[in-house]
């Protein structure tokens, strides 16, 4: 043999070897091209997450805000219509019921008028039990200065 032909067996050796390389190197450049797209949407999809994520922790913070404003006028109005009611009475009492047909309004309504009128007012008030007929009626009393 020939050392040209030689070199020539030398080098279909190695391009038979590098061939099934080539293939592989095509494959991965395919999958790493697949991957950096599925990354890039994955990236996106994070963002647009965020940027929810940031509006909802706005929305929030809005709300609790807004509730922790003081009461509205009607709530205010309810609590003061309660105060006069109660001191129109001779005896400065008034069941829960009394108040809610008073008021025209439901229980939910009225705990929230008496809990603005406890925390707005400078007179003293009292949650009791009704000491005659049913025993679980509650009663508002506005207490002596």
């Amino acid at each position: 043999m020939t050392i040209g032909q030689l070199q020539e067996l030398v080098t279909q050796a190695v391009e038979k070897a590098i061939e099934p390389l080539q293939v592989n190197a095509d494959n991965l450049r395919a999958i790493i091209t697949s991957l950096d797209a599925k990354v890039t949407t994955l990236e996106s999809t994070q963002d647009t997450q965020a940027d929810n994520q940031l509006i909802q922790l706005r929305l929030i913070h809005e709300l609790r805000e807004s509730s922790k404003k003081g009461p509205g006028k009607t709530e205010a109005s309810r609590a003061e219509k309660i105060e006069k009611y109660l001191a129109s009475r001779s005896d400065n009492k008034a069941t829960f019921e009394t108040l809610k047909g008073h008021l025209q309004v439901d229980n939910v309504r009225l705990n929230d008028a008496i809990k603005i009128l406890i925390a707005t007012s400078d007179r003293s008030y009292s949650i009791q039990k009704a000491t005659i007929g049913d025993k679980r009626k509650r009663v508002l009393v506005m207490l002596p200065r």
